[in-house]
């Protein structure tokens, strides 16, 4: 990718809300962007976007001169006239025409992005998912991000975010791509920017639990044989001595009882009456 160096960017324009929610315990504000814009000469190109707590709102297409919702459902409750946009991106090419005159034409100062590359999910083979780039500190607002598979381009399944300002106004971009995991491929985000000296490629691939070896295997059937018997011969001992008690305590019972039953028999008193005492002594 050949690129102008020469670029310069256009003014940034404006408008944020800050609406805090409860009271002083509570913390729980919320931006929003309103028409922030940029103009710059390379391309020339420019951007007209409304966010919400850093999520795209919508964006306009400068050349189809159309609205672009983040999620078509957004356009059921609000609309917005891309003419609007049309007039402010062309207020910042004046702007930025008479400030590149003033500044002798000083080009800007290129930043080196960030990438980070990593799954929308946890990854299961045959489970389709989505692959994130998150690149951020952009700076210009001139980059390119294309994805590769096994090393070779992708198109399908392709999706990018607008540029998204941040507040020390420089730009992140997110660009996304749909795939099925399989262990045989390996994918790479490639960005492309003013800041860097060749093309980044950021790598990624499943991360597959490495199979067990047979040694391993044979350790780990051996462990658990092992815990098995254990818990066998534990759990045995555990119920005859269980038995044992309730035998014990069966018996010191019936003792108890016997021992009662012995007592009340000991004190039943013997009554001789006197035509008995007759018999007995011959009388």
């Amino acid at each position: 990718m050949v690129l102008n160096r020469a670029l310069i960017l256009g003014a940034l324009a404006l408008t944020t809300m800050m609406s805090p929610c409860g009271g002083e315990d509570i913390v729980a504000d919320h931006v929003g962007i309103y028409g922030a814009e940029f103009y710059q000469s390379h391309g020339p190109s420019g951007q007209y976007i409304q966010e919400f707590d850093g999520d795209e709102l919508f964006y306009v297409d400068l050349g189809k001169k159309e609205t672009v919702w983040r999620l078509p459902m957004f356009s059921q409750f609000a609309g917005f006239d891309p003419q609007r946009a049309l007039n402010e991106i062309a207020k910042s090419k004046h702007n930025l025409d008479i400030i590149t005159k003033r500044s002798n034409f000083t080009p800007v100062i290129n930043e080196v992005p960030e990438v980070t590359v990593f799954s929308k999910s946890p990854v299961m083979l045959g489970q389709p998912n989505t692959l994130i780039c998150h690149v951020d500190n952009i700076f210009p607002p001139v980059i390119n991000i294309t994805w590769l598979k096994n090393g070779h381009a992708v198109t399908e399944g392709v999706s990018e975010t607008s540029f998204l300002l941040k507040s020390d106004y420089s730009f992140l971009k997110i660009g996304y791509l749909t795939f099925l995991p399989s262990d045989d491929d390996v994918y790479d985000c490639k960005v492309e920017h003013w800041g860097l000296d060749e093309p980044l490629l950021k790598h990624w691939e499943p991360e597959i639990p490495a199979p067990m070896s047979e040694l391993t295997e044979t350790v780990v059937c051996a462990l658990g044989l092992t815990v098995g018997l254990v818990g066998i011969v534990v759990g045995s001992v555990l119920i005859i001595r269980g038995a044992l008690s309730i035998y014990k305590n069966r018996k010191m019972d019936i003792l108890d009882d016997l021992e009662l039953f012995s007592g009340q028999v000991h004190h039943v008193p013997f009554l001789l009456l006197p035509s008995s005492a007759h018999l007995f002594s011959g009388k």
